[in-house]
């Protein structure tokens, strides 16, 4: 399979050659062409200077110092996408600063017009050195001193752009900074203002101290109720205690305790009691009307409500105050103090545990509160904190802003200045003509082929072989001349030429045709005019004649007759006035060389196919078939008109004349197909005109066999030999 492979990659390859062997012509001429016009175009050109310089981009360094390197005179991108080095590129090829170029350069265009942007442009560029922070600009001038002033006034204005650029974003920074500093102040104090209303109504001083001393206090109060409450239970025992010894209630024991206590009751009641008893003496003694019992009586009863009266002032009641209870007892007296003093201390006691509860549920409540007013207080200091912290960087921001304001620092910094070149870059007369050089090649190897793809010729044997279908019986080579077949009759006129031995070997290819008869009579066809049957016919008679064969050669072609002008005979009478009755044909068969007749083909008549399907010209083929070893019928192309199918079925068999360049691939369908539909058989094609370009595989020499012409071997023999019959000579004569 690889050696297949192989030979199908040296087949095409030879194909290739074939054909730019072919179109040599077109391929020279479109390659020279092409060449020659780079030529033209490369040294007439100006030749074209190119100047370069480097900037170095970079972040301020002063504003980096002042922290402000992010914010003012910075570079950085917006997007993922975009770059600061392709941004400060464009900056560079911006209106502004190329019109300014242009302006001081003043540049101008081949009209002499100052220079337009577009056009300075595209001879500008600017890149960026990969990986790096480094643009490099480009400028091509056919002035090399131009081209360097180019760029370095283009980075001059840049830097000073950049650094105006730098100084009005300080500026306007600062002239923002500054108008937002007041709101901000004004937003601290008032943050300030509400954390301290908010303190001051809620009494904060410290909610974190105060939420811990609060759980100490609930916890010291928790206990002091406790104890509070078991005094309060010990004294109320105490005093109920007392209540049911002295049978007395609270009020009524401290009221008692009140009025024994009191000197001005007790007098008035000693006097009171002393009254009594004076009263009682004076009423044993007298009766009751008796002027000093009614004055006794009057003294009781005066000093019982003057005792009233002052028992009124201590004891607020509407209820008289038994006197044995006006003056009791040293140990009622001391029951009864013992039971104010307890219902005292009780009373103490319980205000007491009151009060602790009050500030139990004081300290409770508050400490519930205090988690809202840390939340409360909390808000209240972040926003303090964040007008703080605003202010804080606003003003320090305003203060680097001012610093970078003044600064007169860019963000690009000259690397390498722009140089005169002294060697131009354009044009590259080396590489220009090497491209000139492949591209002609490409174009006159790509005309060739385009024009063998538009040329629909068969171009080679193998090709005619391959549609046709038809055994090859032999190949006649391209001779000279101005039909490209040299000589008509080179068969005759040189023996040891190419062509002799390539009719030898179609004479003998031809003997092989056909197996169950003898080859008789053939009819010489092509499929258009102009590929060489009639130069077949006709030599190919002549090598029959040269084998020792009486051969009679038709011009049946009565439309463009041939054979006449080939042996140059008169052509008044032949082939058409043989069948139409007016002569015989050995009358006016012609003899062209021993042993070879020619019957031309006579006045053309109106009608040569009527003429050609009659019944005289089967006698006559008959007829000659009879008196000719062998019989040669000329008969116009297939495609052309339908004599030749007409005249083949009086044959043994057609050959074909194909010539490669010559006929077309239609036309050579088509004659295959009418010679198909007709049912002829047809013996076999032979390919004329086939030289080195249009041969593939077969054989095919430059030379003849013998190598040498015959004046050649006449003179090497030492004489001159005549071109007769050298087999089987027959005598001359017709019937």
């Amino acid at each position: 399979m690889p050696s297949n492979q192989e030979d199908q990659n040296e087949v095409d390859f030879q194909q290739y050659l074939r054909i730019l062997k072919r179109r040599w012509l077109v391929t020279a001429g479109v390659m020279g062409s092409v060449f020659g016009l780079t030529a033209l175009v490369t040294f007439s050109q100006k030749p074209v200077y190119e100047s370069q310089g480097k900037l170095l981009i970079k972040n301020n360094g002063a504003s980096s110092l002042t922290g402000l390197s992010e914010k003012v005179g910075a570079l950085s991108a917006l997007t993922n996408t975009s770059s600061p080095l392709d941004t400060e590129a464009e900056v560079i090829r911006s209106n502004p600063l190329v019109k300014k170029t242009i302006s001081e350069l003043e540049l101008k265009d081949k009209k002499g017009k100052p220079l337009k942007v577009e056009p300075f442009l595209k001879l500008l560029k600017v890149k960026s050195v990969k990986g790096t922070d480094v643009l490099e600009m480009t400028y091509r001038d056919t002035d090399p001193k131009v081209a360097a002033d180019v760029i370095n006034t283009l980075v001059k204005y840049y830097i000073e752009n950049n650094i105006r650029v730098n100084r009005l974003d300080a500026t306007s920074a600062r002239e923002f900074l500054s108008k937002q500093l007041p709101n901000i102040e004004g937003r601290v104090i008032a943050a300030e203002a509400g954390l301290r209303k908010f303190k001051d109504e809620n009494k904060v001083v410290s909610l974190p101290e105060e939420a811990k001393y609060g759980v100490e206090a609930l916890k010291d109060l928790s206990g002091d109720i406790t104890k509070a409450q078991a005094l309060l239970s010990d004294a109320s025992s105490r005093s109920v205690a007392l209540q049911k010894e002295l049978e007395l209630t609270t009020q009524q024991a401290v009221e008692l305790a009140n009025l024994n206590q009191s000197t001005g009751v007790q007098q008035v009641l000693a006097e009171y009691q002393k009254a009594q008893d004076e009263l009682a003496v004076l009423q044993t003694r007298f009766t009751a009307e008796h002027p000093k019992v009614r004055d006794s009586e009057a003294k009781v009863q005066a000093l019982r409500e003057q005792l009233e009266k002052r028992v009124g002032k201590i004891v607020d009641t509407k209820q008289p105050v038994s006197e044995k209870n006006l003056q009791i007892g040293q140990l009622k007296q001391t029951l009864t103090l013992d039971l104010v003093k307890s219902e005292v201390d009780r009373l103490a006691v319980n205000n007491q545990v009151q009060v602790l509860q009050t500030a139990y549920l004081n300290y409770q409540g508050r400490l519930t509160a205090i988690p809202r007013l840390e939340q409360q207080q909390r808000a209240l200091e972040r926003k303090l904190q964040v007008a703080q912290s605003t202010y804080q960087q606003v003003l320090k921001q305003l203060q680097e802003v001012e610093v970078v304001e003044q600064q007169k620092v860019g963000n690009a910094r000259v690397v390498s200045a722009a140089e005169v070149p002294e060697i131009p870059v354009s044009p590259k007369i080396p590489l220009n003509l090497a491209l000139g050089g492949v591209l002609g090649i490409i174009l006159g190897v790509g005309a060739a082929l385009v024009l063998e793809a538009m040329d629909k010729s068969l171009k080679s044997v193998e090709e005619a072989k391959r549609l046709l279908g038809y055994p090859l019986l032999g190949t006649i080579p391209q001779l000279g001349g101005s039909k490209g077949n040299g000589d008509d009759l080179p068969v005759l006129k040189d023996p040891y030429s190419p062509a002799t031995s390539a009719f030898e070997m179609l004479v003998t290819n031809l003997s092989f045709t056909l197996s169950d008869q003898a080859l008789r009579v053939i009819a010489v066809t092509s499929s258009v005019p102009g590929e060489g049957k009639s130069f077949v016919a006709a030599n190919l008679a002549v090598a029959k004649v040269q084998m020792g064969y009486r051969v009679l050669l038709i011009d049946a072609d009565m439309r463009r007759p041939r054979q006449h002008k080939v042996w140059e005979k008169a052509n008044f009478m032949g082939l058409s006035e043989v069948l139409v009755g007016q002569a015989e044909y050995v009358a006016i068969a012609q003899e062209a060389i021993h042993n070879l007749d020619i019957l031309t083909a006579g006045t053309i008549p109106p009608n040569p196919a009527a003429l050609l399907d009659s019944q005289r010209m089967r006698a006559l083929l008959e007829e000659a078939s009879k008196d000719y070893d062998f019989v040669i019928v000329d008969t116009p192309p297939v495609t052309a008109v339908t004599d030749a199918l007409i005249v083949s079925k009086l044959t043994n068999g057609i050959l074909l004349v194909a010539r490669p360049g010559v006929v077309q691939t239609d036309a050579a369908n088509a004659a295959k197909m009418q010679l198909e539909q007709s049912g002829q058989q047809v013996l076999g094609m032979v390919a004329n005109g086939v030289n080195a370009s249009n041969v593939h595989g077969g054989y095919y020499h430059s030379k003849g066999y013998y190598g040498m012409k015959a004046s050649e071997k006449a003179e090497q023999n030492g004489k001159v030999e005549a071109p007769l019959l050298r087999i089987g000579e027959r005598p001359s004569g017709k019937g």
